[in-house]
């Protein structure tokens, strides 16, 4: 089949931009901001409802910062090396599928892509020239679904959720800290609702979808999370 040249020269030119390459730091980026912002932000303003001293929202913060983001390193850590495991374990399967039954390797490619959409002849000629260029990476990515950039990379994981959590609990600490006594709640939740909007508007966007929808979703979260800690600090204040 002829391509038109004008289609070709521009295929040759023109080169797309997707975002599935930032889907695993990403996700543990905005996780460890958000829950910085909404964790450090709740419990520094459930003190501050008990009527708590300057010195002791201070230690309050610091704790909150030091065990929040080293307790996001440590979940993430776990979590995305178990996804690592069963990755290893899933391409460590198939490679030796492929050492002792090649063919019905191919002919399993095959299915998938007739179950694409490829006619019978032709899904067999694409499995045949896959196997004969990339049998694994083939099977890695149309079987397992393994796709090129999102493999779990728990150091990565970690270091950015740990990095996400400080950066978005510690302009609620030193807004806490710096209040006056009257006004520290209150700061405190607009600080931290703003950093919300803010956050979830920049996670919309490098995801390709709505800041809006994004900024809402976890602005109203985190308001509702902080009501409720500023209501049991409250209680918790005025019965001590």
């Amino acid at each position: 089949m002829a391509i038109h040249p004008k289609i070709g020269a521009h295929t040759k030119s023109h080169t797309e931009k997707h975002r599935h390459d930032r889907t695993a730091w990403l996700r543990a980026a905005v996780l460890g901001a958000n829950d910085g912002i909404v964790s450090t932000a709740s419990l520094l303003i459930g003190v501050a409802a008990s009527n708590a001293s300057r010195n002791s929202v201070l230690v309050t913060g610091v704790a909150a910062l030091s065990a929040g983001a080293l307790a996001m390193a440590a979940g993430e850590y776990v979590s995305v090396s178990s996804q690592s495991d069963l990755e290893r374990a899933d391409i460590a399967r198939e490679t030796g599928e492929l050492l002792d039954d090649p063919e019905h390797e191919e002919a399993e490619l095959a299915a998938i892509y007739r179950n694409r959409g490829l006619s019978k002849e032709l899904a067999r000629q694409v499995a045949a020239e896959m196997h004969a260029h990339d049998a694994l990476g083939a099977h890695v990515r149309d079987e397992l679904g393994f796709a090129d950039g999102s493999h779990a990379r728990p150091v990565q994981a970690a270091l950015v959720s740990a990095a996400g959590f400080t950066s978005g609990g510690l302009v609620p600490v030193l807004v806490a800290v710096f209040a006056s006594s009257g006004l520290r709640i209150i700061t405190t939740a607009v600080a931290a609702l703003l950093l919300l909007a803010l956050s979830g508007a920049m996670a919309g966007r490098a995801g390709g979808s709505s800041s809006r929808r994004a900024a809402v979703r976890v602005l109203v979260g985190g308001g509702l999370a902080m009501a409720v800690t500023a209501i049991i600090g409250a209680l918790v204040g005025a019965a001590v």
